[in-house]
């Protein structure tokens, strides 16, 4: 399922096979909320142009609207959005419990309030895997407490021990749904999350017991959220050595290129985050130069693409100028054009990563390019 080719340092070239084809690692994840990509961008686009692998959908939001059982009717999120390639969905946890004002945790789930309607619902670890399989996802991710940071060590650690119980529960549910006569996937994998905010002995403790349970990969969770890139990068670090090395890495909610080239050295091997896309939609785009503000002044006449040489749609067919004009005229066409050149770029940046790690000259790759893609122009 999971085979390292090469490794440089702890950074890993892998192949990760699935019912649904094979990932080259490291890889980048499209996050497709609602089962789109916000910006007009459809999975036939990630597809052809955008160099795409996976696409990521969110269980919470699915579940709200249009409802899982009829994404099932319909024949699952390939069928109903056109992706053929790996599909992962999150468990909701992280929704779930950002609405602090708006929910209550006991031992055998959280209740919650819809943030469209406010209809109150309950979801647990068999309900999350239920929704999941409903969905025909290639990966579901285990249900989990994600703590805010920083917490105080005695919660974390009860949160990081219910994570533990409700994980033997998703195991337990999943493997149920997959042998049921009806179920969209049947090989639909499970992918467990690592939590203890930032404290080193919860960390550990608690990667060493999930691994236990011997999922199908491993995921480092609760991190990216407001705390110091080093913090971050240490708790990588810490964690590391305690994950199976024959089972992917996945880091959620990571980052910017330059997070992602610092996880890749430190032995991750795959990720997601919305910020390609979402900052795209306000004109910020990455190059290989750094970060530009489409909106700025002076690109209301610049004749070159966005950036010379990119093959993406955008940069293939039109200037800065005409893209600046879409953005601030509010034309939707202007986000399209953004957000796909975004997600070319993180894509070619994970091939980049790839053929360095195939070549084995990936540390000077990064000391090359770990400033230059951090500035802003």
């Amino acid at each position: 399922m999971f085979k390292v080719l090469k490794q440089e340092g702890r950074a890993r070239r892998a192949e990760f096979t699935t019912v649904h084809g094979t990932v080259q690692t490291p890889a980048f994840m499209n996050v497709a909320t609602c089962a789109a990509i916000k910006g007009g961008v459809s999975a036939f686009d990630m597809n052809d142009d955008l160099r795409t692998q996976v696409m990521l959908c969110n269980t919470y939001h699915l579940h709200l609207r249009p409802g899982d059982d009829l994404v099932k009717k319909m024949g699952g999120l390939h069928k109903f959005t056109g992706w053929q390639k790996p599909i992962l969905t999150d468990s909701g946890g992280f929704q779930v419990f950002s609405l602090s004002s708006l929910r209550k945790i006991t031992e055998e789930g959280v209740t919650f309030s819809s943030h469209i309607d406010g209809k109150k619902i309950f979801m647990g670890p068999e309900e999350s895997m239920t929704i999941q399989s409903n969905l025909g996802s290639t990966i579901a991710m285990a249900f989990d407490e994600c703590v805010e940071n920083p917490a105080e060590h005695s919660y974390s650690k009860q949160s990081c021990d219910r994570t533990v119980r409700w994980l033997k529960r998703c195991k337990i549910k999943m493997d149920k749904l997959n042998a049921m006569e009806g179920t969209i996937n049947p090989h639909q994998m499970l992918f467990g999350i690592n939590q203890g905010c930032t404290y080193d002995d919860l960390r550990v403790e608690h990667m060493k017991q999930i691994r236990e349970l011997d999922l199908e990969g491993y995921a480092i969770g609760g991190l990216a959220v407001g705390e110091p890139a080093e913090v971050m990068y240490h708790v990588i670090e810490t964690v590391e050595p305690f994950m199976p090395s024959e089972k992917p890495r996945y880091l959620m909610g990571v980052g910017t290129p330059v997070n992602i080239i610092e996880g890749v050295s430190r032995g991750v091997d795959l990720f997601d985050c919305v910020m390609p896309s979402r900052n795209a939609r306000h004109g910020h785009l990455f190059t290989w130069n750094g970060i530009i503000n489409i909106n700025n002044e002076k690109y209301k006449d610049d004749p070159d693409p966005i950036e010379v040489g990119c093959q993406c749609p955008a940069c293939k067919k039109h200037s800065k100028a005409y893209i600046r004009h879409l953005i601030k005229a509010g034309e939707m066409l202007g986000q399209r054009l953004t957000v796909e050149h975004n997600l070319y770029f993180y894509n070619t940046l994970m091939e980049k990563i790839r053929e360095n790690l195939d070549n084995g000259t990936f540390e000077a790759f990064k000391n090359e390019n770990i400033v230059k893609l951090g500035r802003r122009i």
